[in-house]
């Protein structure tokens, strides 16, 4: 990328010579491209210093009509050409490209629809700072999401290496209509969607100077009610093409290193993650082998590691899986994460996505490829249990504390049997014995998590009944892949009676909560004196 200091001032320009041109290229969005030109010719900039030159793509629902309203009411403001419908946003950009007169050019959708001061504050800043391209903070409208990350500051200069700059592609920036000329910069008409982006990548490529404004709601980015927006609909194959242009480009324009693997991060992560998911399986058989051979193809290419950080294992394992040609193992694992996502096989302390194609002989693919031991570490100790029911149930030998808890951790039985169990705490003067009993795990079936299940026999922890424990607690303990919860249970209520036990002829024992010392509240059971039992039956 070019290292040139921000531009000296532009010459003074001829009489008549606007300071920005605003492109639109327009096709079929009526009602939303009134707003868009209402914003325009109210713009505080002031209508002498701005020209539009909207391009009419063969609309058929009044868009046509509407843009020459408007050019009978702004004759000096707004330019219409109307033309064929080429298939695509980029024919008409460059068509209204080449009639720009203005030393600022201003890309913006038929949907789309800037605050009132934009343009005066954008140029402003051009002109201050001799910026190359401004952007000015971009917001979502009706739902539509819009990267902040390249918006949490204003800054003066930013970098495609150096800033969040590549999660922010769109040709919605102003450009200083000298930069595009001197590079010959024009929309890939070969390109039906993300055509703007290779042209603003090369702009930012070749700029000297690229400015974030982040101080205004510049410019509003409209979901249509029809999700009919070009940047929205899917167009799987039309995808795939944009994004290989921009893998090629990028390699064409960046240095080796880790510059040019930062962008590849963001078109792996934005891009091709999005080719491999969940709208994969609507597509044709045609278009699915077409779009996994494609995939595999961009994966070898341009994969390493630091390319694929932000994705997840499972879109990692897609393209592996893409890679290899193995399109029916692809669609498997896209079916089992739409269907509630695969089960955790723990083996040799180690965790697996337990996808159909794991471990299939016919495929004898790697387990590495579905380890995730690392991220299970990470959720498995994260999880917290809450009790749903605690009670004393049975009597005599039979008498016993059931608990029942409740995981935060969805598929918590998958870790394996023995996964969680109740250790208790039973003390008498000074001894002090702990003692562990086998929990049962299974999924909740009223919501998310999973359900702990538990009964502590008191016969076995109060035996005699000369020489009884005198206090006793309980906390649930979670194992596995080397990470160990040990998850105290919320406070219980405190006036339940244990049934009393006729063989062993046990005085009743209080249940309650214990706090000791520590931020832990447990579960206790205490021995009941004479004189509270002669009190509690009178």
């Amino acid at each position: 990328m070019q290292n040139i200091p921000g531009r000296a001032p532009d010459a003074p320009q001829p009489p008549g010579v606007p300071d920005v041109s605003v492109v639109v290229a327009v096709y079929n969005t009526m009602p939303y491209l009134t707003r868009c030109l209402t914003s325009l010719v109210r713009q505080t900039i002031g209508t002498g210093r701005i020209e539009i030159v909207a391009v009419d793509d063969g609309s058929d629902d009044g868009s046509g009509a509407e843009l020459e309203r408007f050019a009978r009411l702004h004759p000096d403001v707004l330019t219409v050409v109307h033309q064929a419908n080429s298939g695509g946003p980029a024919a008409p950009s460059n068509r209204a490209l080449g009639l720009a007169r203005g030393r600022y050019v201003l890309f913006v959708g038929a949907d789309d629809h800037l605050g009132p001061e934009a343009l005066e504050r954008m140029v402003a800043a051009a002109d201050r700072l001799g910026s190359d391209i401004v952007l000015g903070r971009m917001v979502g409208v009706n739902g539509r999401w819009v990267s902040q990350a390249v918006y949490g500051e204003s800054r003066d200069e930013v970098t495609l290496y150096a800033s969040a700059l590549p999660w922010a592609l769109s040709n919605t920036k102003l450009f200083r209509r000298s930069l595009i000329e001197e590079h010959g910069l024009r929309f890939p008409e070969d390109l039906p969607v993300l055509s703007d982006q290779p042209f603003t990548l090369e702009a930012c490529f070749r700029a000297g100077r690229i400015t974030v404004l982040a101080d205004y709601d510049y410019y509003f980015a409209v979901r249509r009610d029809d999700e009919t927006n070009a940047t929205v609909s899917f167009r799987a194959l039309d995808r795939l093409a944009g994004t290989r242009r921009l893998f090629e480009l990028t390699r064409r324009l960046a240095e080796p290193g880790r510059g040019r693997e930062w962008i590849h991060q963001r078109h792996f992560t934005w891009e091709v993650a999005r080719l491999i998911g969940a709208e994969f399986l609507d597509l044709g058989a045609d278009e699915q082998r077409q779009v996994c051979e494609g995939v595999g193809a961009l994966h070898r290419a341009y994969a390493s590691p630091y390319a694929l950080k932000k994705l997840s294992a499972e879109q990692r394992l897609l393209l592996r899986l893409a890679d290899a040609g193995h399109l029916a193992a692809l669609k498997g694992v896209l079916a089992c994460a739409a269907a509630g996502g695969p089960p955790v096989v723990v083996d040799a302390e180690r965790a697996y996505a337990g996808y159909p194609c794991f471990r299939d002989p016919g495929l004898g693919l790697p387990d590495a490829w579905f380890d995730i031991t690392e991220a299970s570490r990470g959720r498995f100790a994260e999880q917290e249990f809450t009790p749903a029911l605690t009670r004393l149930t049975g009597t005599g030998a039979e008498a016993g504390l059931e608990i029942v808890a409740h995981s935060s951790l969805a598929g918590l039985a998958d870790f394996g049997p023995g996964t969680v169990r109740a250790e208790t705490t039973l003390e008498r003067g000074g001894e002090r014995v702990v003692k562990s009993y086998a929990a049962t795990v299974a999924a909740d079936a009223d919501g998310d998590g999973s359900v702990v299940r538990c009964t502590l026999p008191l016969s076995e922890l109060f035996p005699h009944k000369d020489a009884p424990w005198e206090r006793w607690s309980v906390r649930l303990v979670a194992s596995a892949l080397g990470e160990s919860p040990h998850v105290p249970l919320a406070p219980l209520p405190t006036e339940t009676r244990v049934p009393r036990p006729r063989r062993h002829r046990m005085r009743p024992y209080d249940v309650g909560v214990a706090t000791p010392g520590t931020s832990e509240l447990r579960i206790t059971v205490r021995r009941l004196p004479v004189r509270e039992l002669l009190r509690a039956r009178a």
